[in-house]
């Protein structure tokens, strides 16, 4: 077994994993769970993500940034590789779960093997179920579905076509009553037709990020800042409430460039902003 892979038993899996009917035995873990006051929220969706749907989901992580809460997505392409990209680049705890083993060796999709180093670094966590080696098979998805629906709080399904596999994770909080929440889609939409099915059955409709805050018990205002700021650095962390590049802020406060480095070091200290992909965020919770 690889030396950064370790395993957890029932008592201490993520979530309300340990609940579920059918729970694993053990689970094999990369990087760092969430801490326990962390609401997990799964976003599962299509590989083939419609404009659509990237821009809702976009939309809606400037508005969950900041707040308590670990992205739980599958690692595949499309929407889960998006909110894992999202969550990472907006300060978000994210915790893959792929359809097959853990290790470098192991990982699928092969593709997404630099967004699994990404997600360690900024210390989140790879999970399985299986062991580190295992290759992804066609019926290990469907097991790995139910891992990701079990140990969340709310699932949010993006979209879906009629046969999609991102209905079995559907079904499957449904089962494990859990919140199962989505977006409405225009009528004739392909995207739509598993969203569509599910709020007949009884799936809540979202339409504005504070929705989702509001089913996983959280308040929707922007965290209070407990850290004195000076006023550049108060300017500069409001700048941020978009990710901007040092040559972006440059322009944006026509500062020389080392005040501009020595402001975000300053922040950076104080644990309310970072940098990730080349790019400054502001994090909306920050450490006190």
């Amino acid at each position: 077994m690889p030396e950064d892979v370790y395993q957890v038993s029932k008592e201490s899996f993520p979530g309300t994993l340990r609940h579920i009917a059918d729970p694993p035995k053990t689970l094999y873990i990369r990087g760092k769970l969430p801490p326990k006051d962390h609401k997990l929220l799964c976003i599962v969706g299509s590989r083939a993500l419609s404009d659509y749907g990237r821009r809702v989901l976009t939309h809606f992580f400037k508005t969950l940034q900041g707040h308590p809460i670990s992205i739980v997505s599958g690692l595949a392409l499309g929407t889960d590789g998006l909110a894992h990209k999202l969550a990472l680049q907006h300060g978000l705890h994210t915790i893959a779960i792929p359809g097959g083993g853990i290790s470098d060796k192991a990982l699928y999709p092969k593709t997404h093997a630099y967004l699994a180093q990404d997600i360690l670094k900024a210390g989140g966590a790879l999970v399985s179920e299986f062991p580190p080696e295992f290759r992804a098979q066609m019926w290990s998805f469907a097991k790995r579905n139910r891992i990701m629906a079990g140990m969340s709080d709310v699932v949010f399904m993006l979209e879906a076509g009629e046969k999609s596999g991102t209905l079995i994770t559907a079904r499957m909080s449904s089962e494990y009553n859990k919140e199962l929440c989505t977006i409405p889609h225009p009528l004739f939409s392909e995207h739509g037709k598993g969203p569509h099915q599910f709020l007949r059955l009884g799936a809540t409709i979202v339409t504005e990020p504070e929705h989702i805050l509001e089913l996983l018990g959280l308040d929707g205002t922007e965290p209070e800042l407990s850290v004195s700021m000076r006023p550049l650095e108060k300017k500069l962390y409001e700048i941020l409430e978009e990710p901007q590049t040092l040559e972006q802020l440059i322009l944006l406060l026509s500062l020389p460039r080392e005040d501009i480095l020595s402001l975000l070091s300053g922040l950076e200290l104080k644990g309310i902003i970072t940098l990730h992909g080349g790019a400054y965020v502001r994090l909306r919770n920050p450490k006190t």
